[in-house]
């Protein structure tokens, strides 16, 4: 108490002035019009700006939820888009029994939304980790893709993170097709540059042009049909003449990968374990 005392009588005439001071502005500014509506007008000012930042600070902050939001969307609209290439692909070709089953399995496609951790792109053998793993269901062998396009396979599984085997690994393969053709190949990275890869064994008689779109064939019970994977960017010949090379153009930017979804649908696992058991009867009948 006697410490606040001594304080008031040390400041007391800092303490009036101030009380004073606050008193004329009111007063001032209560009882004249102009003054008054100077005041209002650098109050809203004032204020007009403090919701700005705090506008953009919430922005920055909520912006990873609304890229992921986007990333999920964009994986959403690329469901669909499978899902109506084929029903036009049964429309046109008549090819009932086999496009029914590739239909089937599209439609109970499951996603499950992940996070990039980390990433290589400068070596033969580059991988992803994301922060989704056994305990989310994600099992090797399942497929990963983007709102971009296809990433890769998942390769090995903990509890809680995954690491991939992206396009850019030269010991990726994933059988592709020319989207409206049919004529299919097989995808491949040569160790180079990480915006491109090829499409080996496309036949001969397969007529198609540069710009044309590639995608996943669904020869594979990894990837279902019509997943966007380039662009044909040239076309060669193999080594041997007999066959097609073409550079393709990825649709997935891997330098900015940030959001991606693992396929996580049974039927696709169901599929992969009932070819592995068909292999290892032919092996044990040889």
């Amino acid at each position: 108490m006697q410490n606040l005392l001594a304080f008031l009588t040390k400041y007391f005439h800092w303490l009036l002035f101030l009380l004073l001071e606050v008193a004329s502005l009111v007063l001032l500014f209560s009882y004249n019009s102009f003054q008054g509506s100077v005041w209002v007008s650098s109050a809203n000012a004032v204020a007009g700006k403090v919701y700005e930042w705090q506008s953009a600070v919430e922005q920055f902050f909520s912006l990873q939820q609304r890229t992921w939001n986007l990333e999920a969307r964009n994986v959403e609209l690329e469901q669909r888009l499978w899902r109506a290439r084929q029903q036009l692909l049964t429309m046109q070709q008549d090819t009932a029994t086999v496009d029914s089953a590739l239909q089937s399995a599209t439609d109970q496609l499951l996603m499950l939304p992940a996070k990039v951790v980390s990433s290589t792109l400068n070596r033969p053998d580059n991988l992803i980790t994301i922060d989704r793993g056994r305990r989310d269901g994600v099992r090797p062998d399942m497929g990963v893709v983007s709102g971009m396009g296809l990433v890769g396979v998942v390769y090995m599984v903990s509890d809680h993170y995954s690491v991939l085997l992206p396009l850019v690994n030269t010991h990726s393969r994933v059988s592709c097709a020319i989207r409206g053709s049919g004529y299919f190949g097989y995808l491949m990275w040569d160790g180079a540059n990480p915006t491109e890869a090829y499409m080996d064994d496309v036949p001969r008689h397969a007529q198609f042009e540069e710009g044309e779109w590639i995608e996943t064939s669904g020869y594979s019970s990894i990837f279902p049909p019509g997943i966007t994977v380039g662009q044909i960017a040239s076309i060669g010949n193999s080594a041997d003449g007999l066959s097609y090379r073409l550079k393709v153009k990825l649709s997935t930017d891997f330098g900015c990968l940030r959001d991606v979804h693992v396929i996580t649908d049974t039927t696709f696992l169901e599929r992969r374990q009932l070819l592995m058991a068909a292999r290892d009867s032919m092996a044990l009948v040889r």
